[in-house]
């Protein structure tokens, strides 16, 4: 692996509050590396220090080698695109893609007919052939979103930074586009860094996923493992697909405001307890139980099934009471939420190719059982 960007305890702060802090990274080559968190978890902060929009107050920051913190942005070899694309609208599409060839300050490219060539070569590769006189106020937002990013790939940079480049776009086009953005990655072999808000996003795109947590990395690993095996309750959560039950950890159960709610047998291997649980954010405990302890109890939407009151569960499951409150249909699965005993709301996701789910009366009482090892222990 040929590592092409390498963060070194990199911290910066914003009115004495740090905005990221004692951040250490490494990003592949030829890779695509998705970053999701919070609004304030430091998203665009970290891409603008690596852009060289902001300078960080420690550490240091290397690309290809060669240290790049206090370089100014134009210099970095370093390509970025916004959210808001930032086109200008006197230029057409053709002349916003060949704004950074002819502008920049080093190795401006002003021999019009290798301009023309370079310019052609990425309108192809992004799909906007017989678009190049057009006004970027004539085109959709999938096509200006194309435009932004053919401005930056032109300027052949060895890294893309993208902060969240579909946000402005409507659900059919960010799932076009995701898919667009992938291919157009592999066939350049240039390595892309993508903040997103979404967790479908950060998922779906990245072959590698860092979850930023309050300005920290949360966790950094393929985007099935985080979502299988979140590292703490804070990045279970900005998952948006687990249940977090607050407790502790008692013997062979995990003891909450439900009661105790039995461990594996084999002694619970899935079991997190190097990965202490931060203290959660306030506005973020709605799917957190109330109960204050030391440990948190995870279990994703998808494990759970819902079943009649009066079932009993298997000698390897576990089975709470609730109330049914609302569903919500979403094509290929039903999001069910349930509200438990101790007034927590816990969601539960089942997919229609298993088939029909129960039936399911508001304000009746039904059983939620799980696998006991399909549980998470936060301790």
């Amino acid at each position: 692996m040929t590592v092409v960007l390498t963060l070194n305890d990199v911290s910066k702060t914003y009115g004495g509050k740090p905005a990221v802090s004692g951040i250490d990274l490494a990003i592949a080559g030829d890779s695509y590396v998705s970053v999701l968190g919070a609004s304030g978890s430091g998203k665009t902060t970290l891409l603008r220090l690596i852009a060289g929009f902001e300078e960080p107050e420690t550490g240091s920051i290397v690309f290809e080698g060669e240290r790049i913190d206090g370089t100014p942005a134009h210099e970095r070899g370093i390509g970025f695109v916004f959210q808001n694309f930032a086109l200008f609208p006197h230029l057409d599409v053709a002349g916003n893609i060949a704004f950074g060839l002819v502008n920049r300050r080093r190795d401006p490219v002003r021999d019009k007919a290798e301009l023309d060539r370079r310019v052609a070569e990425v309108i192809r590769l992004v799909g906007l052939t017989g678009l190049e006189r057009r006004g970027v106020s004539q085109i959709s937002g999938g096509q200006r979103q194309r435009v932004a990013l053919a401005r930056t790939l032109v300027t052949r940079p060895r890294l893309v930074l993208l902060d969240e480049p579909l946000g402005a776009l409507d659900a059919h086009l960010r799932a076009r586009m995701r898919d667009e953005l992938r291919q157009i990655r592999r066939s350049l072999g240039v390595t892309f860094l993508h903040v997103t808000g979404s967790e479908t996003e950060a998922l779906t795109m990245g072959d590698r996923l860092i979850v930023l947590d309050d300005g920290r990395i949360g966790q950094f690993a393929a985007p099935a493992t985080v979502y299988a095996a979140p590292a703490s309750p804070a990045v279970a959560r900005y998952l948006n697909a687990y249940n977090l039950i607050r407790g502790s950890r008692s013997g062979a159960s995990f003891v909450s405001a439900l009661g105790p709610l039995p461990l594996a047998a084999s002694g619970d291997a899935r079991s997190a307890s190097s990965n202490p649980p931060p203290s959660a954010p306030s506005g973020t405990s709605s799917n957190l139980g109330p109960a204050a302890a030391d440990g948190v109890y995870a279990i994703r939407h998808d494990r759970i099934e819902v079943r009649a009151p009066e079932s009993v569960p298997g000698a390897d499951e576990i089975m709470v009471p609730a109330r049914f409150v609302a569903s919500e249909y979403g094509g290929a699965s039903m999001l069910s939420f349930f509200a438990l005993d101790t007034g927590q709301i816990v969601e539960v996701e089942e997919h229609l190719s298993r088939g029909m789910p129960l039936s399911l009366v508001p304000n009746s009482r039904y059983g939620l059982a799980w696998k006991r090892d399909a549980a998470i222990v936060y301790a």
